[in-house]
Order: C-alpha cells, then sequence, then structure tokens
C-alpha cells in the first residue's frame, strides 16, 4: 500500500527524462529529484522522435509542451509515471499509458488566480478600447471617439464556456462590474453554478444571450473547434470574445471571418490555435489574426506568475519522487483506469 510521504532513496538510480522546458534551467526539480534518489535527463524536445532514445530506459518523464504519445509510450521499458507541468493532459496519451501500467500526474489548482485575472484584465482592456486609445494618442490624436463605441459594462451579460474552478474564479471578478453571468458547462450541476450566482444554460442560449464570451474550456475531441462559422454567426453582433482556454477550441479562421465582416467587435486570446510553444518553429505570418487590430494575443501566458511557475515545477517533480519511492501521488489523472486493469 502507498503512503503519503515521500519515502528512501531507491537503491538504484531511476532516470527522470524532462521532455523540455522555457523556465531557464532545471535546478528546482534536480534538488526534489535527486532527494529521491534519481538522475536528471533535461532536453528540448519538439517532437516524439527526440524522445524514443531516452524513453526506452526512463522511470520516469516530465513534460511541459511536448507530446508523449503511443509511440513514446510504446518504447518505454520501465517507466512507471508520466508528470505533466500544468492541468491539461491532451499531450499525453492517457490510455496507451493506463495499457502500459503507467500512472500519468498533472498539477492542479496552481494558476486558478493568475488565469482568471488575465481574463479579466483582457476582457476589460478589449470593453474599455484600451488598445484603440494607446494607438490614436501615441500618433498625437487626443479624442475621446478614438474608442468609439464604448458601451457601458453594467447590465450587460458574460458566458462563461467550462465552469470549473477557474470559470468561476472569472465569473466572481467580472459579478464586480455588475455583469449578469451566464455559463456553459455540460459536466456541472446547476446547483453549483447557482452558488456563484450564475446561470447554467445551452451552448446555443450562451451564444446568443452572451455580450462578452469568456473561454476556459480544455482540449478535448468535443471540444475542438468549439467556437467556428456557425458559432459566431449565432453570437450578438458587437460581441466580445476572450479566450484563456485552450487554443485550438477556437477556429481562428472562422474568427478571422467573424472580425473582419465585423460581426464580432474584438477577441483576445492566450494562445492562437496552433499553439507556437508545442511547434518547432512558427511564426505569426501563419495565422492572419495577427494581422487585426481588434486581436490582442498572449503568449501562452495566462498561468504565468513567479509564484505559479514555482508551484507546477515543485508540484510536478514532487509527484514523480512520491511515486519513485513507493508514495501515493497528490494529483493522479488514471489511477482509477490502472486500478482496473490490474482487478
Amino acid at each position: 500500500m502507498l503512503s503519503n510521504k515521500i519515502g528512501p532513496p531507491r537503491a538504484d538510480r531511476p532516470k527522470v527524462v524532462i521532455t523540455d522546458y522555457d523556465f531557464g534551467d532545471v535546478d528546482v526539480e534536480r534538488a526534489i529529484l535527486e532527494a529521491a534518489g534519481a538522475e536528471i535527463i533535461a532536453l528540448q524536445s519538439k517532437s516524439e522522435d527526440d524522445l524514443l532514445v531516452a524513453a526506452a530506459d526512463c522511470a520516469a518523464m516530465i513534460n511541459q509542451y511536448a507530446r508523449i504519445g503511443a509511440q513514446t509510450i510504446g518504447a518505454m521499458g520501465k517507466c512507471e509515471v508520466i508528470a505533466r507541468y500544468g492541468v491539461g493532459v491532451d499531450i499525453v496519451d492517457v490510455e496507451t499509458a493506463t495499457n502500459k501500467g503507467i500512472l500519468v500526474t498533472n498539477v492542479l489548482d496552481y494558476c486558478t488566480e493568475e488565469v482568471a485575472d488575465h481574463a479579466i484584465a483582457i476582457w476589460l482592456t478589449l470593453a474599455r478600447k484600451l488598445p484603440d486609445y494607446d494607438r490614436a494618442t501615441h500618433k498625437g490624436i487626443w479624442k475621446w471617439q478614438s474608442g468609439q463605441p464604448v458601451n457601458r459594462l453594467r447590465g450587460r451579460t458574460m458566458g462563461v464556456v467550462s465552469f470549473g474552478k477557474i470559470g468561476q474564479a472569472i465569473a466572481s471578478r467580472a459579478q464586480a462590474f455588475g455583469v449578469d453571468v451566464i455559463a456553459f458547462d455540460p459536466f456541472l450541476p446547476a446547483e453549483v453554478a447557482a452558488q456563484h450566482n450564475a446561470e447554467l444554460v445551452s451552448k446555443a442560449d450562451l451564444l446568443a444571450r452572451s455580450d462578452y464570451i469568456l473561454m476556459q474550456a480544455p482540449m478535448t475531441a468535443e471540444t475542438k473547434h468549439f467556437l467556428s462559422d456557425a458559432e459566431f454567426a449565432a453570437m450578438k453582433p458587437g460581441a466580445i470574445l476572450v479566450n484563456t482556454g485552450r487554443g485550438p477550441t477556437v477556429d481562428n479562421k472562422a474568427l478571422y471571418r467573424a472580425l473582419t465582416d465585423g460581426h464580432l467587435a474584438s477577441a483576445g486570446l492566450d494562445d492562437p490555435e496552433e499553439e507556437p510553444a508545442k511547434r518547432a518553429s512558427w511564426t505569426p505570418d501563419d495565422n492572419p489574426i495577427f494581422t487585426l487590430p481588434s486581436v490582442i494575443v498572449t503568449p501562452h501566458a495566462a498561468y504565468y506568475s513567479e509564484e505559479s511557475i514555482m508551484a507546477a515545477r515543485v508540484t510536478a517533480a514532487t509527484q514523480v519522487a512520491k511515486v519513485l519511492t513507493g508514495v501515493a501521488p497528490d494529483y493522479p489523472v488514471n489511477a482509477d483506469a490502472l486500478a482496473k486493469t490490474k482487478s
């Protein structure tokens, strides 16, 4: 039976592969994992081909943006755990890992405040037309009309897509500005939404009623292009979209059309559909969204603060250290499925 505290280092020296990272070094992870008796191999992988050799004898893998798919997992001969540096596990083939008896972990609740703050910041920036005013004043134009029209926030409706902890945190912030909050989340009981003074509605109702739509949806087969041409056409003229969830949940080509034909007023994306951090090379020329002054794009930074980065690193490394020393991890993703395969 697994305990809940990190145990003594193993007699052997298990190899822990960090597939990729963009925070400068892996000193934090190294301190935690070497104390558990592990050896650290830090890579900067952008494709599964880069992982195959390291996968063969690793006891664990930690990934940030690199995909750990069936090819990599198939090459694993002794891996015990795959740990994500974040919440979403869509870039890990969890099913294949489960079938091979490998535990998958993630990091929960480390950036709720940051993402909610970021979403609200983008929303207010677009609603108050700050980019328009800023561009005008830098050109020497000093007129309040530079951002016209700007509408009062109070009394308008915000629709939140996916009403988990981050969606709820967004709602509580938005309600301070006097907006009414409605939400779409097929996995949430209506009474939970009501506890946060939000009305749970259908997707069609949310599209039709919202002046602002804030997306916080995870990436699944069902949520890819959750918003595309039909959905944008169903939205209110002049609506504002903010996506601080996963980039591919919004069809960027359809969004471009909705913005250039004037149906939508503006959009803010924390990640475009192509998710540049997961590509070996990228240029904004790949996506026409970047040509539009009505669009704000941030580089998948909504989760970021110095505190949240540290929490993600410490937690991910700690999950691995626990598993490698026979301890139950805090945030298992597939523990129940693994138990079924062993029963």
